[in-house]
């Protein structure tokens, strides 16, 4: 099989078909283009995410924590608690865990959350480290996303930029191969493109001023990340291509090795969509707190469109990653 994320039609018809029993307390469950359980518990509800570090080898431990908090964070919720579990080789050493571990306690001290237990092994059922953190959140009722009431003409936003992580991973993992070709200015620049990789602070403001719907924009990029945002809301998306915001590093890199930006995983950035009448609010209480919005779109009544200057067609379902393209040139 093909290296990355299962195929979402696959998704469906060999995993989500397979889970038959259903809680009437879960009210968000396993499904695409959701990004976390949420089960009712009376009160206030509870959001959980879990997600693994495959890609990348270096600053793992930052990138678990910040994955699934962001997960958590699309439901509005306020990330509380991790649990990790560290899945190491044999040729592992006391100082790659204690690396592992002190990004990790860095970054849940930056946005607030716990690491409240796990598990780490030593095993040679893998050949690197793998980790995989489930975050759990706390959200009440009555602020939670409806993508139910989404309607024709609400718009479509992103935060900050695509291709966050996939340019951070990349100039880090490429490094000897990038360096001559952009300088090592523009690589530092591409490097710590990490700095913006957490969603939590987007999310819970949007969950306070009151959106339609989330969605952290993980692997497939920003065009995956519209067309499992269509497949979840069951709304048709028309993106313009010009309004997608991308930093002039990532269009350089991304053309050096030959791959799509808007394809390219891009943790750090949340799309975003709500009625046309909140826009103003978003944009005003995220620039606040020195986040960019960027209306990229709008709903429509069917399809999945990218508008390309006026030339449109399809987005097509998300497939491997870029990241994984770009990966192959380290081997």
């Amino acid at each position: 099989m093909e290296i990355g994320k299962l195929p979402n039609d696959v998704l469906e018809k060999i995993v989500l078909s397979n889970i038959k029993n259903k809680r009437e307390e879960v009210l968000v469950r396993a499904a695409v283009g959701e990004d976390n359980a949420i089960i009712d518990f009376g009160n206030n509800l509870c959001v959980m995410s879990t997600d693994p570090i495959t890609g990348a080898t270096k600053d793992i431990g930052r990138l678990a924590v910040h994955i699934s908090c962001n997960d958590v964070s699309t439901s509005g919720a306020e990330p509380m608690a991790v649990l990790m579990t560290i899945l190491a080789p044999p040729n592992t050493t006391e100082k790659d865990i204690e690396n592992i571990m002190r990004e990790a306690g860095e970054v849940a001290k930056e946005i607030n959350v716990e690491i409240v237990g796990g598990h780490t092994e030593i095993t040679d059922a893998v050949n690197r480290i793998v980790i995989s953190t489930t975050v759990i959140g706390k959200q009440s009722k009555e602020k939670l996303p409806n993508s139910k009431e989404i309607k024709v003409g609400d718009k479509v936003l992103i935060t900050k930029y695509v291709g966050i992580e996939g340019t951070s991973i990349i100039a880090k993992e490429l490094e000897e191969q990038l360096i001559d070709k952009i300088g090592k200015n523009k690589l530092d620049v591409a490097q710590n493109m990490d700095s913006m990789l957490s969603v939590v602070k987007e999310g819970i403001i949007c969950g306070e001023i009151g959106v339609r719907y989330m969605h952290d924009i993980t692997e497939g990029g920003v065009l995956g990340a519209v067309w499992e945002a269509s497949k979840a809301t069951g709304k048709g998306i028309e993106v313009l291509e010009e309004s997608i915001p991308i930093k002039d590093v990532t269009r350089e890199i991304t053309d050096i090795i030959g791959i799509d930006p808007y394809r390219l995983i891009s943790s750090g950035s949340m799309l975003i969509i709500a009625e046309d009448e909140k826009v103003s609010t978003i944009n005003e209480e995220l620039n606040k707190v020195g986040i960019k919005v960027t209306a990229i779109g709008k709903i429509i009544e069917e399809g999945i469109i990218l508008n390309k200057n006026g030339e449109i067609s399809s987005i097509e379902p998300p497939e491997a990653d870029e990241l994984y393209k770009a990966l192959s040139l380290h081997k």
